[in-house]
């Protein structure tokens, strides 16, 4: 298989199995919690983190581990992707986060096709995607300067962090956030909110890269981006 075809199966792999963790560790864990919500959505942060930090681990040294649009355009932005690779890494980063939503519905014996009504509305929600898509891509571009071993405990942990923290409970990627409004379950959202976290979290990430350009002055567009 060409480098071309590697890096391209490794992102539609990795944000399929990305998906297949938040939608089925959000569906056990409500099924577990009896209506406990705090403990299914420690149980999906918990899952989601750690999945992150070993897909990360895998499948970096192949493709970057964007799993991210977000990610991808900021990569590119930095020229650390080459031009004709970003929309096919985000073309089959979204289909990969579709197949993944499938999956998860298939392992619980779920309709695979579905449409969220999970209400997700409201100006604290935007904010909050603005807030964790720009801790998440800071902690990407700043760790990649400095520490690139840790980025992937990093991304991990941003991530577990701001399920609690924000309202939105972080989606933080547009990937994520089109596939989680094919789900009607724990942890879905409704399309036209969906519509609205999408540029929120295209502003956090840029908003993002334009501190890590203050920060950091001596940061030259070679820096590694994942």
């Amino acid at each position: 298989m060409s480098d071309r075809g590697r890096r391209l199966l490794a992102e539609f792999l990795g944000t399929a199995m990305l998906l297949a963790v938040v939608v089925g560790s959000g569906i056990m864990g409500q099924r577990l919690a009896e209506g406990n919500v705090a403990i299914a959505l420690l149980a999906n942060a918990i899952a989601t983190a750690l999945g992150l930090f070993v897909l990360i681990e895998i499948l970096g040294p192949v493709s970057g581990a964007h799993f991210n649009p977000a990610v991808t355009l900021v990569a590119l932005r930095q020229r650390m992707l080459p031009a004709n690779l970003a929309v096919p890494y985000i073309a089959v980063q979204v289909v990969g986060a579709v197949m993944g939503t499938l999956l998860a519905h298939a392992m619980f014996d779920l309709p695979l096709l579905q449409v969220s009504t999970h209400a997700r509305e409201g100006v604290g929600q935007c904010v909050s995607e603005v807030v964790a898509t720009f801790g998440l891509l800071l902690s990407i571009l700043a760790l990649a300067r400095a520490r690139p071993a840790l980025i992937a405990i990093a991304v991990g942990a941003c991530i577990g962090a701001a399920y609690w923290f924000t309202a939105s409970t972080s989606f933080a990627n547009p990937a994520v956030t089109i596939a989680r409004a094919l789900t009607d379950t724990f942890s879905g959202i409704r399309p036209r909110d969906a519509l609205l976290f999408i540029p929120a979290q295209l502003i956090g990430a840029f908003a993002a890269l334009a501190v890590f350009g203050l920060l950091w002055p001596a940061a030259t567009e070679s820096t590694p981006a994942r």
